[in-house]
Parts: C-alpha cells; structure tokens; sequence
C-alpha cells in the first residue's frame, strides 16, 4: 500500500492530507508535526487568540475525530531528522519512517533578535506558533510598557491587540516608513495614523542597539543612544524558510525548496508546497507567505500525487486585522510605479497599484467590495483605466463585464 508522508502540521500539511482523501487516495497519509498541537489557523494568534477571544479548539483546522476517520495518522511533538531520498526513509527519534511520496510542508520560522544585542534576555518574545502566544498572553497586562521591533503585519497586529488591551505600545521600525517592505507609501500613512488614534507611538528611521536587562528584558537602547524601558519587548523582524531539513537532504533550495510547476522537489518522489516552497513565477522564483498559497499549493501537489498533471497556478491574496480595520489585499505589487486612490463608503478606502496601464495590485481598507472585483480583474487579466477606477461614481462590478 502506498505511503505518503507529510513532514510539517500546519495549514498546507493538513491541506494536502484532506485532498487527498477527497481525491480517493486509498493509500496510507501520516503527518508528522513537531508541535503537540493538531494542524491549526496562525493569523488569529495575533489577533483574537491573543485578545482572549478566540479558545484554542477553534484554532484547529479540524475536528479531533477527522483524522482518525479519514485515516490520516497524525505523529505530533516529533521532529524529523534526516531525510534519504534514495532509501525513501524519514528519520525521526531514531525510528526510520519508510515513504512512496514524501510531500515537504515545514513551513517558516521566525527571525529572532541576536543574542549579542539582548535577543535571549527573558520577556523577549516572537508571534509563530501557540507555544509563543501562551507564553506572552500573560504579558499584555493595561499599563504595561511593549516595545515591538519591526513594522511589518505581524508587528502592527500585535501592536493594535496591545493597545485594545490598554498597554503602553512602541513600535520601532529601521526603514523610513512601516510596511515599506510590502505595502505603498499610501497604505503606510493609513496605517500610520490608524495606529497614532489609539496612542501607539511608532518611530520610523529608528534602529534597535540594544536590549536593556540582567536575565530580563527591562529596556531597549535605540541607534541613536536613546533608551526606552520595556516591561517586555516583542520582535516581528521577519521570517524565512524552513529549509535545513531539505538542504541536508541534498534538495535544492533557491529562496525556499525549490519546486517546479507541478511542486516538485530536485529529489524523486519528493515534493514541496506552502510558505517553504519556491515555485516558477513569470520567468523567475516566486515564494509566497500566506494561507491561500498553503492551502491552493498543497492541493495542487495533492493532485500532482494522484497523477492529475496540474500545474499550479498561484493567485496571491492576504488579509490582516488591525482594531476594527480588514485589510485585505489581492494580488502582487512588485514593479509598481502609480497608485489610484479610490474613495469607499464610510471612510473605507483602497489602493490600487499600477505599471505603466496594467494592474498589479490592490489593498483595500474596509471595503470587500473593491478587493473581490480587484482581485477577479488580476486573474482575468484585465486593466481598467486608472481614472475609471478612481471615480467613485463608477461601479466596480461594471469593470468586470468591460
């Protein structure tokens, strides 16, 4: 009978199992995940997880019985060691773990602030797993002193549960702007002042030297030698891929586990898909940190597995939830060179971003509306004119039949 593999518990791995049963996949499927946890939802961690509102169950992608009744065996708190593509064996704790098809989904972990500067004082925490959460929730106490490095989602998010929570909130950002990395100089603004009415102080152009503390963090010295203290200090400066275990396996890594089309790895029998993985994308590598990625990704593989001869064809599409603000964003912006501000109802607003006449992206701030046609119009192919999607008085469901 035949075994697929899956080495990695999250949105992709649980993905890829479930599909595969869906396709009729009579074979044995075991994910081996290296939380205790079973497959579950990362965005609410800094989001309603972290506010108290949202219980761990509900973080579960599937109920505790579905594993065992579609027959998925799920090996969690085990972390695999080895991989041999030739004799098709995973090594965990010493047992070897025979495969057929070996699907990669180990996901991303978090860049954490060096040691040299402070960076493994206690109260220093990231936002990655439930592990990190618990182990912070305790922390966000009203009157408490939060200083969070980097201004990116993550960062922001964690900054708007701390200001709902009454918390003393710093957010210390190297670039010029917050978002630089991903978002518009318009985005940044909106955000900026989102952040600004509820008292959270962010500090552009400003560098981290420093953590303050003996064993704990108390402070934080900034490059220009001023200090700020810190009751514990959050670091949202990033993440890469988990890819040692396919690099000491002898698979290709290029920006992720390099994958073809069809999600394929450089090893037989070997596949990728989700955060760790870079697949072929107009002519260069494209690598994508998002649950629709995971999920589309990991399907596709799933396919590819089942002989189906699909390939993937990524439609890029995120979200973030600051206070009572939805961000959501569709498409890819790179290479942009305008943007077209389009005015929504009740103060919502979207951006959409242009090279030279063609559409490339849109982030819209509490409007639903202009994200599902934007991101209907960046999979049809379709460019409307930047003064048509500007006027307010046209009615965006029309520039789909155009």
């Amino acid at each position: 009978m035949a075994h697929v593999v899956i080495v990695g518990a999250g949105q992709a791995g649980a993905a890829c199992a479930a599909k595969l049963r869906a396709l009729g996949f009579d074979g044995a499927v075991t994910i081996i995940g290296e939380e205790p946890a079973p497959p579950y939802q990362r965005p609410p961690l800094s989001k309603a997880y972290l506010l108290g509102e949202m219980e761990e169950e509900r973080l579960w992608l599937r109920s505790a019985d579905f594993y065992a009744e579609q027959g998925i065996t799920l090996r969690l708190g085990a972390r695999v060691e080895a991989i041999d593509t030739a004799a098709r064996v995973v090594t965990l704790g010493g047992e070897a773990v025979g495969y057929d098809e070996l699907v990669l989904t180990t996901g991303s972990v978090p860049r954490r602030l060096p040691a040299a500067i402070g960076g493994d004082l206690g109260g220093v925490f990231t936002v990655r797993t439930l592990a990190d959460v618990d182990a912070m929730r305790g922390e966000f106490a009203a009157g408490r002193r939060l200083v969070i490095v980097g201004g990116g989602y993550i960062g922001l998010e964690a900054a708007a549960v701390g200001a709902k929570l009454g918390l003393d909130v710093t957010v210390l950002e190297m670039a010029p702007r917050i978002l630089q990395r991903v978002a518009s100089p318009e985005t940044s603004d909106y955000f900026r002042a989102l952040h600004g009415a509820r008292g959270v102080k962010i500090l552009e152009s400003t560098g981290l030297d420093r953590l303050l503390g003996e064993g704990r963090v108390t402070g934080v010295r900034l490059s220009d030698g001023r200090e700020l203290p810190a009751d514990f200090v959050i670091a949202g400066v990033g993440i890469v891929p988990a890819t040692a275990l396919a690099e000491a396996a002898g698979i290709a890594v290029e920006n992720g586990i390099a994958c073809d089309d069809h999600g394929r790895t450089s090893a037989p029998h070997v596949w990728a898909a989700g955060d760790c993985a870079s697949f072929p994308w107009k002519g260069g590598r494209l690598r994508l940190e998002s649950v629709g990625n995971a999920i589309d990704m990991a399907e596709a593989v799933a396919e590819n597995i089942c002989g189906l001869a699909k390939a993937y064809e990524a439609k890029p599409w995120f979200w973030s939830d600051q206070y009572d603000c939805k961000l959501q964003i569709a498409g890819l912006n790179a290479g942009y060179d305008r943007i077209v501000t389009r005015p929504g109802e009740g103060g919502a607003v979207s951006f959409w971003y242009y090279r030279g006449d063609a559409l490339l992206a849109v982030d819209a701030m509490n409007d639903s509306r202009a994200y599902m046609v934007g991101k209907r119009l960046i999979e049809m192919g379709k460019s409307p004119a930047a003064e048509v999607v500007a006027d307010p008085a046209v009615e965006l469901k029309g520039l789909l039949k155009a």
